[in-house]
C-alpha cells in the first residue's frame, strides 16, 4: 500500500515499524533507522515512536520506508519488503559480507580522517601564504618609499650638479678676466720700463 502527502517541507527518510494498539486501534511508527546520504543509514538510538494518523492497512510489525517533514509529519509511507529484499539480493550476488562492510566502514573512516588532515594542512598553508603575502606587500611599500627617497636625492644631486656647473662657468670667466688683466698689466709694465730706459739714456 502507498500513502502520500504533498511534499512541502524538507524530507527525511526513515525505516520504521508499524505498531498497532488493539485497545484504541491507534497506529504508531517506531523509527528504527534514518537515511543520511544516498546509500548511508544510521540506527536510531532511542527508536522514537510517532503517531500515524492516516488510514493505514499495514499489519502490525510491518517495516515501512517513511518520509517525514522537519516537523515530524508523515509525508509518505511505503512497504519496505521489496526494498529490503533487493538489498539482500544485492549483497548475496555481490558477495558482500558483514566483515566486508566493516572493512569498508573502516576505510571510509580512514579516508575521512585523511581528508580532515589534508584540509587542516591546506588551512595551515593558506595562513602561511596569507602571512607571506602581507610581508610581500609591506616590502613593496618599503621599496616604494625608498624609491621615492632615491628619486628625491637624485633630483637634489642633479640640481647640485647644475649649480656646480654654473659656478664652474663663473669661475672660468673670472679666470679668463684675470688672465686678460694680468696680460694688460704686464704689457703696461713693459711699456713703462721701456719709457724709463729711454728717458735714462737721453742727453742731459
Amino acid at each position: 500500500m502507498f500513502i502520500s502527502v504533498p511534499l512541502k517541507d524538507a524530507v527525511m527518510q526513515y525505516l520504521a515499524q508499524v505498531q498497532k494498539k488493539e485497545s484504541s486501534h491507534e497506529v504508531e511508527l517506531r523509527l528504527i533507522a534514518r537515511q543520511y546520504s544516498e546509500y548511508g543509514w544510521t540506527l536510531m538510538p532511542d527508536q522514537e515512536v510517532i503517531p500515524f494518523d492516516g488510514d493505514c492497512s499495514f499489519g502490525d510489525g510491518v517495516l515501512l520506508l517513511v518520509k517525514l517533514s522537519e516537523t515530524g509529519q508523515v509525508l509518505q509511507a511505503t512497504n519496505a519488503t521489496d526494498w529490503l529484499l533487493k538489498i539482500v539480493q544485492t549483497f548475496l550476488i555481490s558477495g558482500i559480507t558483514p566483515e566486508f562492510l566493516r572493512n569498508e566502514a573502516e576505510r571510509a573512516e580512514q579516508w575521512r580522517q585523511d581528508l580532515t588532515l589534508k584540509s587542516q594542512d591546506l588551512d595551515r598553508r593558506a595562513l602561511e601564504l596569507e602571512a607571506r603575502r602581507e610581508q610581500i606587500e609591506q616590502l613593496e611599500e618599503s621599496l616604494k618609499r625608498e624609491k621615492k627617497q632615491m628619486e628625491s636625492l637624485a633630483a637634489q644631486y642633479k640640481e647640485q650638479n647644475q649649480a656646480l656647473a654654473r659656478r664652474q662657468m663663473e669661475l672660468n670667466a673670472y679666470q679668463e678676466e684675470l688672465s686678460r688683466l694680468e696680460a694688460e698689466l704686464k704689457l703696461e709694465k713693459q711699456q713703462l720700463e721701456e719709457l724709463l730706459r729711454q728717458h735714462g739714456n737721453s742727453p742731459k
